[in-house]
């Protein structure tokens, strides 16, 4: 076969641009599917739509040359407290608390907004030799042959590659069409999303409450006076909610929120997203690979999903790496199964531990609330534990790929 890239990504977000970077470092041609518009995505202004990346992902970040560009925009996450809590009467007695300072590695973890993400990816994409980017561009359909693949866009114009790359998200069009089914369900709770002004400084600390509808995550900004918040109701409620006017909304937040940080005032655009758990029965079909929540779709209750589809990336980037400079095909089954082995088992425990902490908290049993309450008392009271706690969260246990030690391939 003639192939226009060694590599076709099918799907722009976060997780493709940062494979594409790391495998054209490496030498590999790489061309990205994009159906959103660049320039629009990139020059957004400021909605409070952020992401908390764990240590592994910021050194991930600084091997393919995106951390330099980001550096100055992050809040590190100096503490996490988690605890139970009921609208109106603050959080239980009985708490996790997490400290950097524990750690030999610094902060825990980094808060970074979306628009200054994607900026920084799409600046090193048009600046790396070998890595293509197609906006405003569809994968319509993909035909697979013993050589290659060859995908048709919307547009009518046809690519083809020796190895396809699902990173086209929870309804991924890669993964139906190569006959890939998932598993899963939903939660019955929806995520309220936006960012808020408060007059107290949130000095680093990233904070969980667990109410009986859902989780409500409170998570730092840059300038010490601004949050990010991800709220989790029943389906009912987050859509009744949603629908208030901004004042409206802050009076039922309110009495969830606390006044720990003082008042609070709506800083950013209003989101909603359903949640639920979602798993590709397999993370890899003839010359193709999922990546990120083409392959894993998890509550957000630990703000993993990213980080998660960063370790995908790390262990494919490293898997095709290897391959290539042993002349072997990348697309072969041997090599795609490689991947599989190292990133299936880790990501599919992590999706059901996600769910089981949320089937845990998610209610109001008194029997439940008091045991939680006393196990994560418990953990905040043993070093070792809280230790290994944050160490795990930080991305910084297991079978590391080489980019999430901050080496490159």
């Amino acid at each position: 076969m003639e192939y226009d890239s060694d590599i076709l990504i099918a799907g722009g977000g976060l997780n493709g641009p940062a494979l594409a970077l790391a495998l054209a470092q490496a030498g590999l041609s790489v061309t990205v599917v994009d159906a959103r518009p660049a320039p629009a995505r990139a020059e957004a202004g400021f909605d409070g739509r952020s992401y908390a990346l764990a240590i592994a992902s910021k050194r991930l970040l600084s091997a393919i040359g995106i951390w330099p560009a980001v550096a100055e925009r992050v809040q590190p996450i100096l503490q996490i407290k988690a605890s139970d809590g009921i609208a109106g009467q603050g959080a239980a007695p009985f708490f996790l608390h997490f400290d950097s300072a524990e750690i030999e590695e610094g902060p825990m973890g980094f808060m970074l907004e979306d628009r200054h993400l994607y900026r920084a990816f799409l600046d090193a994409m048009d600046a790396r030799p070998g890595l293509t980017l197609l906006s405003g561009e569809t994968v319509v359909a993909q035909e697979v042959a013993p050589q290659g693949v060859t995908v048709t866009l919307a547009s009518g114009r046809t690519l083809t590659a020796r190895l396809l790359i699902g990173c086209d998200g929870r309804g991924s069009g890669t993964a139906l069409r190569a006959g890939i089914t998932r598993v899963g369900w939903g939660y019955g709770q929806t995520a309220l999303v936006t960012a808020i002004r408060h007059d107290k400084d949130h000095e680093g600390i990233a904070q969980q409450f667990f109410m009986p509808a859902g989780p409500l995550a409170i998570l730092p900004l840059p300038g010490g006076h601004h949050s990010s918040i991800v709220w989790s109701e029943t389906d009912s409620a987050a859509a009744a909610i949603q629908a208030l006017s901004d004042a409206d909304y802050l009076d039922v937040l309110r009495p969830r929120f606390g006044d720990f940080l003082g008042e609070i005032t709506l800083a950013g655009a209003r989101f909603t997203y359903p949640l639920s758990l979602s798993l590709a029965q397999s993370f890899i079909a003839q010359r193709l690979a999922l990546v990120g929540d083409a392959a894993h779709g998890v509550h957000p209750i630990a703000g993993q999903g990213l980080n998660l589809g960063l370790r995908d990336v790390a262990a494919l980037a490293e898997v095709l790496v290897d391959a290539t400079r042993r002349g072997e095909d990348i697309g072969a089954p041997d090599v795609l199964e490689r991947y599989q082995r190292w990133r299936r088992f880790d990501a599919t425990t992590l999706a059901l531990g996600m769910d089981g902490v949320n089937r845990l908290f998610s209610n109001d049993n008194r029997a439940l609330r008091l045991a939680r309450d006393l196990g994560m008392a418990a953990v905040s009271a043993v070093p070792g534990l809280r230790r290994g706690f944050i160490r795990q969260a930080a991305g910084l246990t297991g079978d590391l790929p080489r980019l999430l030690s901050g080496k490159a391939l």
